[in-house]
């Protein structure tokens, strides 16, 4: 029986201690649309019960100012305009102000890393979001338009239009709201931002514009739901005109895009500090 030198043991361990084990790959990053759906999925799930009592009031609020208009205005197109902005201030209360509020608590109370340690595209974090909450938005935003249409005696006709005005409308202030909670230093103030500019939304929205100073006409064309109202104000014609009523809703379309290009930008920001 031969012995082996010890100098050869020696180094063949050596040898083995230096080869690297093989490290098991990483899972492949899940694609935008599925992770989509999930995030959707669960923020749908989540907010249901909390979220319900709050589209409520955004319905009884945007009813009552009718209501209250109702008084002072009688008809034509300053009602159109009025109908059309307080059925689009249900979706800026709750896809502007309620998840401005949302994403500034996350950020604070450290949510965002939850996010972050998945893999989950940053677009699908934002995106999934932003569309469970203007979810919330359909119910409320039918009822206000139909009662509108019933006290200023405007026709229902047109009304399915607000299947394209109630996706472009949240998607352009969803990003917006999105945007304010992820970028505001503290929740507090992302609770501010996003209470003035659901303010801001009910005053350049609702009012009609003839009756606005100059300056805040201009102020009500940088505001992203103002495309949406006036699409929806066209509809109420004894005429519409659709291709004003089309490029009302590419323009709402087009800042809808730009909005949560901005909010994946600032959810991207908020997630690496």
């Amino acid at each position: 029986m031969s012995a082996v030198p010890l100098e050869a043991v020696v180094r063949a361990e050596d040898r083995a201690a230096q080869v690297p084990e093989p490290v098991a790959p990483l899972g492949a990053r899940a694609r935008l649309l599925p992770a989509l759906g999930a995030v959707y999925r669960a923020q749908l799930s989540r907010a249901r019960v909390a979220r319900i009592p709050l589209l409520f009031v955004a319905t009884f609020q945007s009813v009552g100012i009718m209501i209250l208009m109702r008084g002072v205005v009688d008809g034509g197109g300053e009602a159109h305009a009025v109908v059309a902005g307080s059925s689009v201030l249900v979706v800026a209360f709750v896809a502007l102000n309620l998840l401005a509020q949302y994403f500034g608590q996350l950020r604070g109370d450290g949510g965002l890393d939850h996010y972050a340690t998945l893999p989950v595209p940053p677009a699908a974090v934002v995106l999934g979001a932003a569309a469970a909450y203007a979810s919330f938005t359909v119910p409320g935003t039918i009822v206000t338009a139909v009662v509108g249409c019933g006290l200023f005696g405007l026709p229902l006709t047109h009304l399915w239009v607000l299947a394209a005005v109630i996706p472009l409308s949240g998607a352009a202030l969803a990003g917006l709201g999105a945007a304010l909670g992820l970028l505001a230093p503290r929740p507090e103030l992302a609770t501010l931002l996003g209470q003035m500019g659901m303010s801001a939304a009910l005053l350049l929205g609702v009012l009609p514009a003839e009756r606005m100073p100059g300056f805040l006409q201009y102020a009500r064309d940088l505001l992203p739901s103002t495309y949406g109202v006036e699409a929806l104000a066209r509809t109420f014609g004894a005429d519409p005109d659709w291709g004003a009523v089309a490029l009302d809703l590419a323009v709402c379309a087009g800042v809808g895009v730009a909005s949560l290009a901005v909010a994946t930008w600032a959810y991207r920001r908020a997630a690496v500090r």
